[in-house]
């Protein structure tokens, strides 16, 4: 037994040794060229262009068509080698020449494997083979099509920056280092998908950012095996704590200062090529509350707004829920005027009060989706146009009650004022069991629902982080940044997830109140 493992044994290594020969180059480019043409056959997009020499032999150039800076290419590279007498040199001249020449314009570096030279050209750069070498000069001129920086239109202000992320990896990198000038700001890379090859970068503060939090972010995205990244959402996916919770454990935002913010919080921020969308460990319930202008308006105002969206999220949550189990089990709670009132609008209504308002609802998200999903100069007009016209028809046909429409309408606007998009989307989710226990056992079903919503977001962790800190478990020196918005100068230490540095503003730096009448 021990004999055919050795024998198998020995065979896979002589399989592993003869396979990493054939993925090396060799000195002839006419057996190089024949590989690569293997590799890319039926790719026409790309170019394979020979240059020749005196000695019979010549240089092989491979780059891919519409991704290459073949301008400066053919200016820099090929014209001095077709007519600047080049070719008559020896090989070693023309290989120091082509790489002094690229220097200036470009990174140049050696691979050895015909399996680095084809991940190199698919990305846009240019591949030198030159006859007598086994190594290919590899010249980065990649030139993609680039979208514009613009304001991100999922998240405007009124007050704040208005640059927001492209779907380019290093402009990204470049905006959060815009803001972040320090070298202890590190980005560490990775490469994800068997076919697509996206770039992923993450980023944090060394010393502000925890390392348990940092190497739990490293070992995670190391960990995923998958075909295609075509968006942050697909390394989602793989990275949150709890899959099938309602709740979002990982932030996701198209703004370069909420980004900065996090990271001098002492989160880790996920960069992705090819989306706009940058995904911020660890999250927080809180952080789905909190909007990037919260710390650019005055602290009085952003308290004032923060209570306003506390409201806001109760009432979408529960007010089509209250509306149902009082007027379904507990009408004693409603004062006779009004009792009166809703029983002469519900007088002649088909359905009971919770599939009235499952029916609603269930429209009113049809309507919305509807305006996301159709083109802008029609959606708007259909959503708003459709839920007046239905809700008018409904109620006329007596198929639905005026005040149920007046409820369900006044929970839609609630829902809008959650800043975060995917937070918003888990209260219209968990509207909907908690609507269904109303109508069958009343307020004790909502509190049963409550209840449980509770007990899940206490046990929710997002990279070990409690989801519902730094209220539970509390801590009074950053409650500070949750119900309230405190002062710039009194909020000098850094929430409970940071590292060391925990200290962000020094002891002192308060206003000088009475500073003018010192002044006269």
């Amino acid at each position: 037994m021990r004999f055919f493992r050795k024998l198998s044994k020995n065979n896979t290594d002589r399989y592993n040794s003869s396979s990493s020969k054939k993925d090396e180059l060799s000195a002839a480019v006419s057996s190089n060229e024949q590989m690569l043409r293997d590799q890319f056959a039926m790719c026409n997009d790309i170019e394979f262009s020979s240059v020749p020499l005196d000695n019979h032999s010549k240089i092989l150039l491979v780059f891919l068509t519409g991704s290459c800076d073949t301008k400066t290419l053919d200016e820099i590279v090929l014209k001095p080698l077709l007519f600047g007498g080049l070719a008559q040199k020896n090989i070693s001249s023309i290989r120091e020449i082509i790489r002094l020449q690229l220097i200036p314009i470009a990174k140049v570096k050696g691979v050895s494997k015909i399996s680095e030279v084809v991940d190199e050209v698919l990305m846009g750069n240019a591949a030198f083979l030159i006859e007598g070498e086994s190594t290919a000069l590899i010249a980065e001129l990649g030139k993609l099509e680039k979208r514009g920086i613009e304001e991100p239109p999922s998240e405007t202000v009124i007050r704040g920056p208005r640059d927001g992320f492209t779907e380019t990896l290093r402009i990204n990198t470049s905006l959060i280092r815009r803001r972040i000038k320090s070298p202890k700001l590190k980005n560490e890379s990775f490469t994800l998908g068997e076919y697509t090859k996206t770039s992923v970068e993450i980023l944090y503060i060394e010393g502000i950012a925890q390392d348990s939090v940092v190497e739990e972010v490293r070992k995670r995205i190391g960990r995923i095996r998958i075909d295609s990244v075509l968006e942050s959402g697909y390394i989602e996916d793989f990275i949150e704590d709890v899959p099938f919770s309602p709740f979002p454990q990982v932030q996701n935002t198209e703004r370069p200062d909420v980004v900065c913010a996090s990271l001098l919080e002492g989160k880790v921020a996920i960069v992705v090529d090819n989306t706009p969308y940058v995904l911020i460990v660890p999250m927080t319930f809180w952080t789905g509350l909190q909007s990037a202008e919260d710390y650019y308006e005055r602290s009085i105002y952003t308290t004032f707004i923060r209570w306003i969206r506390f409201t806001l999220l109760n009432i979408a949550l529960l007010f089509p829920s209250l509306y149902v189990a009082i007027t379904t089990f507990h009408q004693q709670l409603i004062p006779t005027n009004l009792l009166i009132s809703v029983a002469a609008a519900r007088e002649g209504v088909p359905f009971p009060g919770v599939i009235e308002a499952l029916l609603m609802e269930f429209m009113f998200e049809a309507l919305r989706e509807a305006g996301i999903r159709l083109p802008k100069p029609v959606g708007s007009a259909v959503s708003i146009v459709g839920a007046l016209v239905i809700g008018q028809a409904a109620v006329q046909a007596g198929i639905i009650s005026a005040p149920m429409v007046i409820v369900v309408a006044t929970t839609g606007i609630a829902s809008f004022g959650t800043p975060r998009y995917n937070l918003g989307f888990a209260y219209r989710i968990l509207r909907f069991p908690i609507l269904v226990l109303a109508g069958m056992f009343g307020f004790y079903g909502i509190v049963i629902g409550v209840v449980s919503i509770l007990i899940h977001l206490i046990n929710l962790r997002s990279f070990g982080v409690p989801y519902l800190g730094p209220v539970a478990p509390q801590s009074s020196g950053v409650i500070r940044d949750v119900f309230l918005r405190a002062p710039r100068w009194s909020m000098n230490e850094r929430p409970l997830l940071s590292g060391e540095n925990k200290q962000r503003i020094p002891e002192g730096q308060k206003p000088s109140v009475n500073r003018g009448k010192e002044t006269k």
